[in-house]
C-alpha cells in the first residue's frame, strides 16, 4: 500500500505504476550480475515510491545504491565478520514477527560493546540484509524495537555514526523500515533525537514512535502491532527476551547459506570462528527464499 500521492495519483493506478517501472528499467539500461538480481521490479517500485514516482530521481537513487553496493558489498558480509559486535545482544533479529508478518529487529543501545564506527555500521548492515532475506513472500518492510533501558550518553554512538546509519538506511534501503518503536527513552535521549531528526526524511520520521511503560496510549499502540504473547516483557509484553550468542550465531550461519545461495556466492570460503564455522551447520532442505530485492 502506497501512502504518498502525486498529481497523477499513481498509488491507486497499477497500470501507471507498471509503466513507471518499465520507464525506470529502460532509463537504467542493461544490468548484469548482482545489479541485475538487485533491480527486480519490486525493488524498482520501492525506489520509485521513495522518490514519489519521479523516474529521474529514482534512477539517480538506484545508481548511487548500486555504486555503494559494488564497493561496500553488503551481500558478502558474513556473521563471522561481525559476530564480535553482537556478543552482548545489542542488536539481533527476533524469533517472532509483528502482526503484519514483518521481520523484527531488536536493539538495546545500553548493550553497546564497541566504539568502532565501521564495526557498528557493518553489523547493522549485516542485520538489515539478513532481515531482508528472511522477509515473508510479498512483504518488503521490517519493524524495529529499540529498548532504552539503561541507556546513557556514555554508550551513545557519535553523531557522525548516527548520521551515516541514517544515510545508509534512507538512501540505500528505501521503504524497508515499516515502523520503529523507541521504548522508554529517557528525557536526555529526546535531545539526541531532535538533533538526529534533522537528518531524517519526513516519511522516515513519521515511522518513529516513542512509547512508554504504564502508558495506555503506548500499550494500545504496541498491542496493535504485536501479539503480547510474543512481545518481550521489556516492551510491555509477556515473553522473555534472552539473547544466547551461540544459538544466534548458529542461526546466522544457516542464514548465511541462504544469502550465499540467493546471490550466487556458494563457493566463497568463510574461516572458522566462535568455535564453529558455517560448515558445521547442516544446510536446510531446499526452500523458497524470499526475494532479497522485493
Amino acid at each position: 500500500m502506497f501512502r504518498r500521492r502525486n498529481a497523477h495519483q499513481l498509488d491507486n493506478d497499477d497500470s501507471q505504476q507498471d509503466n513507471k517501472v518499465r520507464e525506470l528499467k529502460s532509463a537504467i539500461g542493461p544490468l548484469s550480475g548482482h545489479s541485475l538480481v538487485f533491480c527486480s521490479d519490486a525493488s524498482l517500485r520501492r525506489f520509485l515510491d521513495a522518490r514519489n514516482w519521479d523516474v529521474e530521481k529514482a534512477k539517480k537513487m538506484i545508481q548511487e545504491t548500486l555504486k555503494w553496493r559494488s564497493t561496500y558489498k553488503p551481500q558478502e558480509i558474513r556473521w563471522n565478520q561481525v559476530a564480535h559486535e553482537g556478543e552482548t545482544g545489542k542488536a539481533s533479529r527476533a524469533s517472532f514477527h509483528d502482526r503484519q508478518g514483518r521481520v523484527v529487529l531488536i536493539m538495546r543501545p545500553a548493550m553497546q560493546n564497541s566504539t568502532s564506527q565501521e564495526g557498528n555500521i557493518r553489523h547493522l548492515v549485516y542485520l538489515l540484509e539478513n532481515a531482508i532475506i528472511n522477509l515473508p513472500k510479498g512483504q518488503k518492510q521490517m519493524s524495529w524495537l529499540i529498548d532504552f533501558t539503561g541507556w546513557s550518553m556514555a554508550v551513545n554512538p557519535p553523531m557522525k555514526t548516527t548520521r551515516e546509519i541514517i544515510h545508509i538506511l534512507q538512501n540505500y534501503y528505501p521503504e524497508r523500515l515499516g515502523i520503529a518503536f523507541l521504548y522508554n527513552p529517557p528525557r536526555l535521549f529526546q535531545a539526541v533525537y531532535r538533533a538526529a531528526k534533522y537528518f531524517l526524511d519526513p516519511r522516515t520520521a513519521e515511522k518513529v514512535k516513542f512509547v512508554y511503560p504504564k502508558d495506555k496510549a503506548s500499550d494500545e499502540l504496541m498491542t496493535t502491532h504485536f501479539d503480547v504473547e510474543n512481545l518481550p516483557k521489556e516492551f510491555g509484553g509477556e515473553a522473555t527476551l534472552e539473547y544466547d550468542h551461540e544459538d544466534f550465531s548458529r542461526q546466522m550461519y544457516e542464514d548465511d547459506l541462504k544469502t550465499a545461495k540467493y546471490w550466487g556466492l556458494e563457493g566463497k570460503h568463510y574461516p572458522k570462528t566462535n568455535g564453529f564455522s558455517p560448515s558445521d551447520v547442516v544446510p536446510e532442505p531446499a526452500i523458497e527464499i524470499a526475494s532479497a530485492a522485493s
